[in-house]
């Protein structure tokens, strides 16, 4: 993680999550200390890259994998001790500590996530297809009127920090567009489907100030078919809300 991301506003895209009932079983659930609840466990693990670095257009391996290894690890590092900070906490522990843990644990737990989804959403041919194509153009008029709309949000955050996320609103059974600054600013009921690292730690090493070149090179290598997976599973979230 930067100084920048470490200290940035609350920002970024939408978290949907969804806890299994540990007592589905029958009987009381097992009593667990703070430190082994998974709530404060501080285990989240950095997955690896789901690509070849070498292997992508227009985004060199250095880049790719300094940015797994120092923006995106930093942030599941980053993690894992405050959830174990949390783990200290307790009725005495002044109320300014608990709000300082807890903006980090929002702020780590959603730069996790979207970097999660961003490297899994690279690796592809960059063409379009399936339900995701067919849902921007029925929204957006057509798919080149969306591309034009999503390459603006991510222009618009050119030489800042934030995230342009396609997401599927629950609440309307429809995909859109949104603007992030830093990693906490999200709709709050929608599923990450598209994500696009804006932070200048995602294209400066390649491309220094010339986002335009960077956001080039992101739909050069997306991999729609992991777009539409996560599609289909926001689809099948948001019928089971409805009942």
């Amino acid at each position: 993680m930067t100084r920048r991301e470490s200290l940035g506003v609350l920002g970024a895209g939408g978290a949907f999550l969804m806890a299994m009932d540990p007592r589905q079983g029958g009987g009381a659930a097992p009593v667990q200390s703070p430190s082994s609840a998974p709530a404060f466990a501080g285990k989240h693990e950095v997955q690896p890259l789901p690509f070849d670095p070498k292997a992508l257009t227009g985004l060199s391996e250095k880049l790719l994998v300094s940015h797994h290894d120092n923006n995106y690890a930093g942030a599941v590092r980053n993690l894992n001790k405050v959830e174990l900070e949390l783990a200290r906490c307790n009725a005495e522990t002044p109320p300014f500590v608990v709000g300082g843990l807890k903006q980090s644990e929002l702020q780590f737990k959603n730069s996790m996530v979207l970097h999660e989804h961003y490297f899994a959403n690279l690796g592809g041919d960059g063409k379009a297809s399936g339900a995701i194509e067919a849902a921007l153009a029925a929204q957006y008029g057509s798919l080149a009127k969306w591309e034009e709309m999503f390459r603006a949000t991510g222009a618009s955050l050119g030489g800042g920090s934030g995230w342009a996320v396609v997401a599927y609103d629950l609440t309307s059974s429809s995909v859109h567009t949104f603007w992030s600054g830093h990693h906490t600013q999200a709709h709050s009921a929608s599923v990450p489907l598209l994500v696009m690292d804006m932070y200048e730690h995602a294209y400066q090493m390649d491309y220094g100030a010339a986002a335009a070149k960077y956001i080039d090179a992101f739909f050069a290598n997306v991999r729609w078919e992991e777009v539409n997976r996560r599609l289909d599973r926001a689809v099948t979230a948001a019928a089971a809300m409805k009942g």
